[in-house]
């Protein structure tokens, strides 16, 4: 089946990075896409990709200077985990997974997840993605997870914030936020909006937050510097809470492919010092996915 119309497939050169990560160093949000002719995409996906299977996420990986992976299942796959288990199967113990899952999930599933390395499932607010699950529904998975040892990924915009702050606190695991919560960089850091985030993480010390995807914020373009200063303020207040990832294949991209270089090199622009870099590289996601 072909691309949805005006979608864009990853980046077909990515540059070497100038940075060089330190040893070890973790990719902790990335996703493969098929191939569609063994995972078909799923019938209610909003938009269809183009294949990115983990071969190609792998050699990515080796590219850039990581070592690890934490695949996490992309909305055109839905509830079929297929894809990213079997890449964490071929993985060698080098990838674990955030799943996505439905209340009529299996016990048996949930076990078969687990013991291939998923440590989380994903809780998708963004309405042009999917269509809201009940919260009373995302309540009882987060308690059966809860059992599991995983955690909860929370996708959603700042300004949905304050109608969701009361459900995400209320959740029972630890809570990592996709995409440092996707402010608006317009705004600014200081923007109400994006301080009552910053109280949040400050209030509740369960929640983790991704500082990835600077290409789907910045106004300005490559190398992202507009959007600097909301990830150097998340890991200079929460150094030991804060992860990074590429988003590979960068689903549902609209314009331009992201460099995935750029992406690595825009690492020390926003962690600055060599602990920053070996906390959020290393030790925030091997404690929370490999721990």
């Amino acid at each position: 089946m072909p691309m949805s119309p005006g979608y864009v497939p990853f980046h077909p050169n990515p540059s070497k990075p100038k940075y060089k990560p330190p040893a070890g160093a973790v990719d902790a949000h990335c996703h493969v896409f098929g191939p569609e002719a063994t995972f078909p995409y799923a019938p209610e996906r909003k938009y269809t990709p183009c294949d990115a299977p983990k071969e190609k996420l792998f050699a990515l990986r080796d590219f850039l200077g990581l070592d690890k992976n934490v695949i996490v299942q992309a909305s055109c796959h839905s509830k079929d985990n297929r894809a990213m288990v079997d890449a964490l199967d071929a993985s060698n113990g080098r990838a674990k997974g955030v799943a996505f899952v439905g209340e009529e999930v299996t016990d048996d599933e949930l076990k078969w997840m687990d013991q291939a390395g998923v440590r989380g499932v994903r809780f998708n607010f963004l309405k042009r993605l999917v269509d809201f699950t009940p919260r009373d529904v995302l309540q009882r998975i987060a308690a059966r997870v809860e059992k599991l040892g995983w955690h909860i990924v929370i996708y959603f915009e700042m300004p949905d914030l304050p109608e969701l702050e009361d459900f995400f606190t209320s959740l029972p695991t630890d809570v990592v936020v996709d995409h440092m919560g996707t402010p608006d960089v317009k705004k600014g850091v200081d923007h109400p909006e994006n301080q009552r985030f910053h109280r949040l993480m400050e209030k509740h010390k369960n929640f983790w937050v991704k500082v990835t995807c600077p290409e789907r914020m910045s106004v300005a373009g490559p190398p992202y510097d507009d959007v600097v200063p909301f990830g150097r303020a998340l890991i200079e207040r929460f150094p030991d809470r804060v992860i990074w990832g590429t988003d590979w294949p960068h689903p549902n991209m609209k314009k331009v492919a992201p460099d995935d270089g750029l992406l690595v090199d825009y690492i020390p622009q926003v962690a600055t010092t060599a602990a920053a870099q070996q906390a959020m590289l290393v030790d925030n996601p091997m404690r929370l996915y490999w721990g």
